[in-house]
Formats: structure tokens, sequence, C-alpha cells
């Protein structure tokens, strides 16, 4: 393997994949490299990745580097922390498993192919048994701590947007959140319910041509120029009342209003379009699963489970709709649906007399200009 190109060079992923260019080499620090974090990977089309560290540990069956590899992306495994002092924008080469600036070595790693990949895999699925068993104890755990999501005992923020007897929407960026969010559009146009987005999800509702009305969670991976869109900013807080998100806010010159509850920011998102009385809730992109949850690094859903009890009665959850019906309308389709319209016509223009003595009329005219 020979691979030539200019490095990006970032320990957060989803930071890393803004500033990174088609045909450049990606180097990160990303454990157990998650399905979302390969998909924006994948969308930026670098030549390569280099993971300083182990992209699939065995823990579970991530299957983040499957889909970086399957499209086409070289992946250089478990390189060391070294790698992450690479300078940013520097010309580096990948020969065989080594990496090299300026002539000089620094670092090697583990060419991952498919098979690599999947052995590793079928290894880590034999682990989840257990997995899930620790999984579930944990958030049965958290749920007795976590109790006070579901009896009300939390200030609810007030704020200027109305939700009450209105649908609202609330995306999040889980996985395929983009593909779900464009299978609702018909659904956003027509109903035009109040747009939640979900720290990054605020993004995705401002790159697809929506302006989101709130934008709650920790702030840490909402551009600027979203922030900026004139949404009314929630800052999720620790039960404490520290907001760390609130110091990047103020910075910004933007008012925000802080809500303090345990669990994630898509919880407190749909508590809070629930205590406002909305009519219905929307979910795109949430995370509901235990790879889900094992994905984001968390070893529980105990906030998610109560939430989801809570406002069940009223929550559709749209992810994964996209992957519904994906096909076209294949020609032959589109004209057995052309004749089915016509007929009727038909129908109609040999059963009228008026009809069938207009077509006589011009059939005569017809003949008279050929000369018949």
């Amino acid at each position: 393997m020979y691979i030539k190109g200019t490095a990006r060079v970032d320990r957060r992923t989803k930071d890393l994949v803004k500033r990174l260019m088609p045909g450049e080499i990606a180097i990160i620090n990303h454990s157990d490299l998650d399905n979302l974090a390969a998909q924006s990977l994948v969308a930026a089309r670098p030549k390569a990745v280099i993971n300083a560290a182990s992209s699939i540990t065995g823990y579970y069956p991530n299957p983040g580097p499957l889909l970086l590899v399957q499209s086409g992306i070289s992946l250089l495994d478990a390189a060391g922390e070294d790698v992450m002092g690479v300078e940013e924008g520097r010309t580096i080469e990948i020969i065989d498993n080594d990496i090299y600036a300026d002539g000089k070595c620094i670092g090697s790693g583990q060419s991952l192919e498919i098979e690599d990949i999947r052995e590793k895999m079928a290894q880590a699925n034999l682990n989840m048994n257990k997995v899930f068993s620790n999984f579930v104890k944990n958030t049965i755990e958290h749920a007795k701590n976590e109790l006070g999501m579901v009896a009300g005992e939390y200030s609810i923020p007030t704020i200027s947007t109305v939700l009450k007897g209105k649908h609202v929407l609330v995306v999040v960026r889980g996985q395929n959140y983009r593909e779900d969010l464009d299978a609702v559009r018909s659904y956003i146009r027509e109903v035009k319910p109040v747009l939640i987005g979900v720290d990054g999800g605020a993004d995705a509702l401002w790159e697809s041509g929506y302006k989101p009305d709130i934008i709650i969670g920790d702030m840490d991976s909402v551009s600027n120029d979203t922030l900026f869109s004139g949404a009314e900013l929630i800052v999720h807080a620790y039960t404490d009342g520290r907001a760390p998100g609130l110091e990047r806010i103020r910075n910004l010159g933007l008012p925000a209003r802080t809500f303090a509850i345990p669990g994630t920011s898509e919880d407190i998102a749909m508590l809070l379009a629930y205590e406002q009385k909305a009519e219905l809730i929307v979910a795109v992109g949430t995370h509901s699963s235990v790879e889900e949850f094992l994905e984001k690094g968390r070893h529980g859903m105990a906030s998610t489970l109560l939430v989801r009890m809570k406002v069940g009665s009223i929550l559709v959850d749209a992810k994964g709709v996209s992957k519904l019906y994906r096909g076209r309308i294949k020609a032959r389709y589109l004209a057995q649906i052309v004749l089915a319209a016509l007929l009727p016509l038909g129908v109609i223009v040999f059963i009228s007399p008026v009809t069938r003595e207009l077509l006589r009329l011009v059939y005569l005219q017809f003949k008279l200009l050929l000369g018949i």
C-alpha cells in the first residue's frame, strides 16, 4: 500500500470532518469507531484514515470500520499516540503499514481489510451477551436515581416559543438522520411543526434549509452559523446547575436559558415538548438501541427509557423511515398508472353522444383536408 496526501488531525472526529477535504488523510484518535463517525468520514471522501486508537476493540461489534473500508477508504489502525503530533496540513506518506513525514518514519499501524474486520466483529459478537447483561443492570441502577425525570422533580425553563397544541419535530444527530429528515419533508411542509435541533441536529436542520425554532443541548457540536440563526437557545446543565456550554453562548453574545436535569440532551428535548403540552412529538435520528448507546460511550439508557415511557403516548419515532421504501417508480408501473387514468376518459368519450359526434366531425374534416 502506498498513499500520499495532506494530513488533517483532530482527536474529535466530528470536528475533523468539518475541515477534511476529498483526497486528504484523516488522522483520528477514535476507539471503537462508531457508525455515525464512519458515515461522516465517508462523506468527506479522504484517501485514508489513520486511527491512533483501535477502531474495533472487541467490546462490541461496532460497524464503523467495516463501513469505512467497504467505501474504498484505507484504514490504518492502532497507529499509536505519536501520530496525533503530526502537524495539520503536512504532507505524509503511508508505505505498507508505516507512516512517513519528510522521509522519516513517524509511526506504524495495522492495515485493516474487510475480512480482518469481519473476523473481529464475529469475535466481538461472542461478548455481546455479557455486555447486554451489564447494560441492563446499569440501566436499572441508574433508573433508581433518575426517577425524578418522570416524577416531575425538575424546573422547566420558561420559553417564548409556543409548543402547546402543536406538533414538535425533534432532530438528533443519529444514524441516517439526514436521510430520515429528507423523508419527512412533506410532513414539515404541510404540518409546519415546531423544529427543535438537539446539538448537531440543529445543523442538520439548517443545512436542509430549515430554521430551527429551538436549539437544545451541550452546545459543543453546533456551528456558529446555526447558533446565530435566531433560534431560542437552551443549554443542558448538570443537576448541580453547572452548564459548561453556557460559556460558549455567552462569548458569542447570545441569550440562553438552562435546563438542569440528568439524562441526554435528546431526552430533555422530548420532556420540554411534553411538559409544554405539545400535541405530538416526532423524533428523527434519536438513539434507542443498545448498540447506539454503546457507540455513544454510554453503558446504560435509564433516562431514555424513563422519558420514552412518560412521553410515549404522543411520541412518533421517525428513525429509519427513509428505509421503508428506497426504490424508484419503474417505467412500466408509470405506464400502467397512465393507462388506468385514461380508461375512464375513453369510456366517457365513446358513451357520450356529444363527444361521439364531435369525433365524427373531426374525422370528416380530416378526410376533406387530405382529399380522401
